[in-house]
C-alpha cells in the first residue's frame, strides 16, 4: 500500500497522471469494472503461463514506440506491425482479446484496446511481485499498422547514443531508457539476438565478447551453441527471471547483461551513472526501481496518444472499425 502511494505521489509530481487527454479514473462512470475485469483477465492468464507477463510489457513498449499508444500492435493484416521482425515473437495478444470481449459485454463500445494494452502491461508487471501505478487511461485506438513503421523501434544491438535518440524522440529522457531497460529483469531472450556475442566477436581473442564475464560466456554457450536453436530462449535476468526487481541493474554490473543494449548501459560513462543510482551506489543519489519505472511507464504511456475526436474505440482489438 504505501508503495502504490508513493508511485501514485510520483505520477502526480511529474504530472505523469494527466496528459493528452488521459487521466487516471477515466472509466469510472462509463465503466467502473474496467480496470478489475481487465486485472482478473491477466491473472487468469499468468496462472496457466507466467511467460505472458513480459510478453504483455514488451508488447506494450512496441506499440507506444509506433504512432504513440494506439493499440496498432494488435491490428491484423498481410503489412501491419505485427508482421515486422521485431513483432514476430510478440505473445499476450490473446489476453487483450479476452479481456477485450469481456469489457464488450460489460461496457459496450467504451473502452479503448489501447487502454487495455495500458492496463494489462501495468497488472503483468503486478503478478510478478513488482510495483503498482496509476494508469492515466482515456486513449483512442489507431486506424493505421504498417510493419514498415516499426523499422525505428530500439533494437537488441542498439548502442547507448541510438537508443537515448530514439527515445529522446518519443519525449523520454536517459533515466526513462535505464529504467524501462529494467523490463528484461523478467522474461527471455532466443539465441539468434545474442549468439554473436558469444562466437566470433571482432577483436576478441576469445570469441566472446570481453565485456561479458568470462564465466557466463561458458553458462550461455552451454545453453546456445554456436550451430544450435537460434530460437530457445534463455532468461535475462541469470538470478530472478521470474520477478520484478532491480536485480538487472546488478547483472549489468558484473558483465552478465544478455543483450548487448543491455550490457551497454553499463559501459557508457553517463548510463552507468544511472544504474549504479538504480543499484544504490554510497555517494549517489539513490532512485527506487519500483517507483521509477512506474512514473517511466506513465510518461510513455502517453506518447502521442489519441484521444478526444481522434481515432476509435474499435469493437475487436484485431480489427479497425
Amino acid at each position: 500500500m504505501v508503495l502504490f502511494f508513493l508511485l501514485w505521489v510520483a505520477a502526480v509530481a511529474s504530472g505523469g497522471a494527466r496528459g493528452q487527454g488521459t487521466r487516471v479514473g477515466f472509466y469510472s462512470r462509463t465503466c467502473p469494472r474496467a480496470e478489475a475485469i481487465v486485472r482478473s483477465v491477466v491473472q487468469s492468464h499468468f496462472s496457466s503461463d507466467p511467460s505472458i507477463a513480459p510478453g504483455i510489457l514488451r508488447m506494450h513498449f512496441h506499440d507506444c514506440f509506433v504512432h504513440g499508444c494506439d493499440a496498432s500492435i494488435l491490428l491484423d493484416g498481410p503489412t501491419s506491425e505485427k508482421t515486422a521482425p521485431p513483432n514476430r515473437q510478440l505473445r499476450g495478444f490473446d489476453v487483450v482479446d479476452d479481456a477485450k470481449a469481456q469489457l464488450e459485454v460489460a461496457c459496450p463500445g467504451v473502452v479503448s484496446c489501447a487502454d487495455i494494452l495500458a492496463l494489462a502491461a501495468r497488472d503483468s508487471v503486478a503478478v510478478t511481485n513488482g510495483p503498482f501505478w496509476s494508469v492515466p487511461t482515456g486513449r483512442r485506438d489507431g486506424r493505421v499498422s504498417l510493419a514498415s513503421d516499426a523499422a525505428n523501434l530500439p533494437a537488441f544491438n542498439d548502442s547507448v547514443a541510438v537508443q537515448i535518440r530514439k527515445y529522446d524522440e518519443k519525449g523520454l529522457n536517459a533515466q526513462d531508457l535505464v529504467a524501462l531497460s529494467g523490463a528484461h529483469t523478467i522474461g527471455t531472450a532466443a539465441c539468434q539476438l545474442f549468439r554473436y556475442r558469444l562466437y566470433g566477436f571482432p577483436g576478441a581473442a576469445s570469441g566472446a565478447d570481453p565485456s561479458l564475464d568470462a564465466a557466463f560466456v561458458r553458462q550461455l554457450r552451454a545453453l546456445c551453441p554456436q550451430n544450435g536453436d537460434g530460437a530457445r530462449r534463455v532468461a535475462m535476468d541469470t538470478g530472478s527471471p521470474n520477478r520484478f526487481d532491480a536485480n538487472y541493474y546488478g547483472n549489468l554490473r558484473s558483465g552478465r547483461g544478455v543483450l548487448e543494449s543491455d550490457a551497454v548501459l553499463w559501459a557508457d560513462a553517463g548510463t552507468r551513472g544511472l544504474v549504479q543510482r538504480f543499484l544504490g551506489i554510497r555517494g549517489l543519489a539513490g532512485l527506487t526501481f519500483g517507483v521509477e519505472f512506474g512514473r517511466s511507464m506513465v510518461k510513455m504511456g502517453n506518447v502521442e496518444v489519441k484521444s478526444g475526436a481522434a481515432g476509435e474505440i474499435r469493437t475487436l482489438c484485431t480489427a479497425v472499425n
